[in-house]
């Protein structure tokens, strides 16, 4: 059973820096030292970037403002980058979409049920299909048509909109639009995708055809961070779904859906718990 913080005292410690040894002891025993507790602890050495990956939740305190020295002399002495944040603070995510809504319902329904504990101040759409939808959620809906000639004017709508509503991730919940270079730039490692293929296969438009072409016999989708190159930034989580030679195309995509908003909700819902750490092009998820 997981452990539950009735008043919300708990807190995530995360952090990357070099691998050397003692790293383990020297934040326990801070932590110790100031009389928190751990409730639970990952790490993981990476052999290919010598680097140290740990996620630590920790209890009970209202106030870490005596953290906040002994953690900054330590992380100058790893070289150590780090995040504490209140397990109870819900992150503020940007959802965008385009006429493909099954992700966006499934995410809006997990945050309002409970089951996803972020908050979703706006939904961006480049069509006005699901304004009824974000509406019966109390949700702000953003219509922002795009082409090839009102793409800058329109991702600067969008980054101002980031950055009113103090945005850390966004979510491309089948948003049918490549970013461009600067958008990809500016939310590095804050932008997460539901690709509707097991990457590295079938990239780009239309995969679950490309799948019927192919006659595969497993179908799944992929979640993953966004870069500048198409399809290819790094792997959060992927999941699949057997299927065989009966099938069209058409079903293909309906089986596909259900494991899109699967695989979505799970990548955004570890994101939001800490776990998720980028390791050059690939990831580490605790």
């Amino acid at each position: 059973m997981a452990y539950k913080d009735p008043n919300g005292t708990d807190h995530y410690l995360t952090l990357t820096c070099p691998d050397k040894s003692g790293i383990v002891h020297a934040v326990s025993g801070l932590l110790a030292s100031h009389n928190l507790t751990i409730l639970d602890l990952q790490q993981f050495s990476a052999p290919d970037s010598d680097t140290f990956f740990m996620r630590v939740r920790f209890g009970y305190a209202d106030d870490l403002s005596h953290l906040d020295k002994p953690l900054a002399d330590l992380a100058s002495e790893l070289k150590m980058q780090y995040e504490v944040r209140p397990v109870a603070k819900k992150p503020k995510v940007l959802i965008m979409v385009s006429k493909i809504g099954h992700c966006l319902n499934d995410l809006l329904f997990r945050v309002k049920s409970g089951q996803l504990k972020i908050e979703v101040p706006l939904i961006v759409s480049n069509h006005p299909d699901f304004a009824d939808l974000a509406k019966s959620y109390g949700i702000a809906f953003h219509h922002l048509p795009v082409n090839k000639d009102t793409k800058i004017e329109q991702e600067s709508k969008i980054l101002e909109l980031i950055k009113e509503h103090n945005i850390e991730l966004v979510v491309l919940a089948r948003y049918m639009q490549v970013l461009s270079p600067r958008l990809c730039q500016e939310m590095s490692g804050k932008i997460i995708n539901i690709h509707h293929s097991f990457l590295p296969s079938f990239k780009g438009a239309k995969p679950y055809h490309q799948a019927y072409e192919r006659g595969v016999k497993i179908i799944g989708a992929t979640a993953h961070f966004v870069t500048a190159d198409l399809d290819e930034g790094p792997i959060i989580e992927q999941r699949i779904a057997r299927v065989d030679h009966s099938m069209d195309p058409k079903q293909l995509v309906e089986e596909g859906s259900n494991v899109e908003s699967q695989v979505l909700a799970a990548a955004v819902k570890w994101w939001s718990e800490k776990r998720v750490f980028l390791n050059g092009s690939k990831t580490v998820v605790f």
